[in-house]
Order: C-alpha cells, then sequence, then structure tokens
C-alpha cells in the first residue's frame, strides 16, 4: 500500500476532477510487480492501468489500491469489472470512495464475484492524501486552503503595501507546488490592482489553476481571463464545486482571508513565516477586519505540519472543528 500510495502522489496535479490513485499488482507466480497509478481525465484510472501492464500474470494476484474501484459507466468502464474479468484473487483497498456512484458498491461487485476484499489499509495516509477529492463528495464544495506568506509579527504587507518579497526563494517555490495541486486560485480586486499578480504556475510541473476574482478584474490585468465573483462566499464555492473543482487556493489580499475566515469556511491553513519583523503596528496584518473579541472566542486549530524551507518556515494548521460545526458557528 505505501507503493500505492507513492504512485498517487506522482500523479496529484494532473488528474483532477479524478481522484488521484495509485495500484500495485503482486503476482501469485514470480512475474513483476506492477505499479501504476491514474491518468488525465478520459485515461485509464489506476486498476485499469495494472491490469494492462500484468497481462496474464493478473489472474490469481493480489491488487492494492488506495480508492475503492469505480463501479460505474464514466468516461471509462468500471474498474472493478476489470478486476474480475482479469481473475485476481485479493483487492486490499485502503479508502471507500464515497462518491454516490460507488460508496461501496465496487467492494460488494467485487465480493460477489467471490474476490477476497480488505478495507482500511493505510486508509489515515490515503484520507490525508485525497482530502481534496473527499471533501468535495461529500460537500459537493472544494477543499479551501488558504495560504499566507508572512513576517514574524503577523504582518503580509509595509505600510506602503509592498510584499515583494516577504519569504525567500524556497517558500516561493513551495507555494507555487500548492498552485498546481490546487484547481482553482482566488484573490481579491484590490490584489489584483495593487499587485497585477499572473496566478499561474512557475518553477514547478502542473496546470494552471482557474483564476477567481473577487470583485472586478481590471482592464488589462494578467489574471484575465479569470472568474468575477459577487455576493455571498457559499455561492461561490457552490458553483467552483458543480465545476469539478476540487481544491480551492485563497492567496489574499488580508480582506479576503478575513472573509473566508471569519465566515469559517477555511478547511487548510498555510502559513510561511519569515525570520523578518516589520517591527510596528502599522503594515498590513493576515486577516483585515474585526477578530474575536475575547479569548473565549479566540479560534483555535491543529498544527498538522512544520517544514523548513530555506530561511523560512511553513506550518499547516486546521480547524479543530468539522465543517459542519464551523459554519453554525460562523460569525455573521
Amino acid at each position: 500500500m505505501a507503493e500505492a500510495l507513492a504512485a498517487a502522489t506522482g500523479v496529484r496535479t494532473t488528474t483532477s476532477p479524478n481522484p488521484w490513485v495509485g495500484a500495485v499488482l503482486v503476482p501469485a507466480d514470480d512475474s513483476p510487480v506492477v505499479i501504476g497509478a491514474t491518468s488525465p481525465p478520459g485515461g485509464p484510472h489506476a486498476e485499469a492501468t495494472i491490469l494492462e501492464l500484468a497481462g496474464t500474470s493478473a489472474r490469481g494476484a493480489t491488487v492494492y489500491v488506495t480508492l475503492e474501484p469505480c463501479s460505474h459507466h464514466g468516461r471509462t468502464p468500471p474498474c472493478a469489472d476489470a478486476l474480475i474479468a482479469a481473475g485476481v484473487s485479493r483487492v486490499v483497498v485502503a479508502l471507500e470512495d464515497p462518491d454516490h456512484r460507488v460508496a461501496g458498491a465496487g467492494l460488494q461487485r467485487l465480493r460477489a464475484a467471490g474476490i477476497l476484499t480488505t478495507l482500511g489499509v493505510g486508509a489515515e495516509e490515503a484520507a490525508e492524501q485525497l482530502a481534496a477529492y473527499l471533501h468535495h463528495r461529500r460537500h459537493g464544495r472544494p477543499l479551501v486552503v488558504l495560504k499566507l506568506a508572512a513576517t514574524l509579527d503577523g504582518r503580509i504587507a509595509a505600510p506602503d503595501r509592498t510584499s515583494q518579497w516577504i519569504t525567500g526563494p524556497e517558500a516561493r517555490l513551495d507555494a507555487h507546488r500548492l498552485r498546481s495541486e490546487s484547481d482553482a486560485i482566488a484573490v481579491g480586486a484590490g490584489t489584483v490592482r495593487s499587485d497585477d499578480p499572473a496566478l499561474t504556475v512557475r518553477g514547478v510541473s502542473g496546470r494552471a489553476p482557474l483564476r477567481v476574482v473577487l470583485g472586478t478584474v481590471p482592464v488589462g490585468a494578467r489574471v484575465a481571463p479569470a472568474i468575477e465573483h459577487r455576493g455571498p462566499l457559499p455561492g461561490l464555492l457552490d458553483h467552483l464545486g458543480a465545476k469539478g473543482v476540487l481544491q480551492l487556493l485563497v492567496e489574499g489580499g488580508a480582506g479576503v482571508a478575513h472573509q473566508f475566515h471569519r465566515a469559517a469556511l477555511v478547511d487548510r491553513y498555510v502559513l510561511y513565516l519569515a525570520p523578518a519583523l516589520l517591527g510596528g503596528d502599522d503594515g498590513v496584518p493576515m486577516f483585515a477586519g474585526p477578530g474575536a473579541a475575547t479569548m473565549a472566542d479566540i479560534w483555535r486549530g491543529t498544527i498538522t505540519g512544520v517544514e523548513r524551507l530555506g530561511a523560512d518556515v511553513r506550518l499547516d494548521l486546521r480547524p479543530a472543528f468539522p465543517l459542519e460545526e464551523r459554519t453554525r458557528s460562523a460569525l455573521p
């Protein structure tokens, strides 16, 4: 399963809106082990890939796969049927697929055909790897990742609004990896007017995300073409979810960060902290707007990762409570 998870990591930026799935086939005889992963949309899924590579050695083999084999006809035939036809003897699955078209049906089909199935091996690792896909299938909206680069005293720009560059090249490259893993990226119109960002992926492989601007895109802005959104943020998330956006990266500015945070719509926080201090209270803060009125109302979460990137540090956080509880308690 570890090898299947590693194979899935290698296709993280190419398969969306399909899940990035890895699979390993271990033949019953002395034939070589086969490893594969999901192809870009329209191409074969991980299971079909390894069955094609294995040929006749698939008969009697054990297959490890990071997500339940599909059981419906989409752009490709059902993977559960392909496994049955190939004559594998056992299928080990990390996670059940929450997609309503699957949701256990793939496993049931395998069991009905007499194939031994095991569910839950590597489940925690697979759930983290597929977090955006699982969130989308369960809620119909993209996983929202808020990215901020700041000084140690919590400022994302100087008083004159300059912000290039707070962090070093290693952190900026990592931020481009985060972009490449996201299907869409959102900024405010104010950021577009002040910085004129292109919001493309540079220095790493991966598709450029769909660009979203909260407000009006100025004529001639490099971000164009982009979706312009006005109105409540939940409506934006519903719209993007319907378009198959699995992960939305929110990059700023401080007002936009505050809107998503205050509405309890952020599922993951990624903070790049530089060993720098503006040393005053007149710089631009991470969030522009009213915060918690008392310590009893302070937002608390869980640090899920700490990574050194050159001179900077990346902190990964997630809210302490699940989405349903957060949205019920969100401030107006």
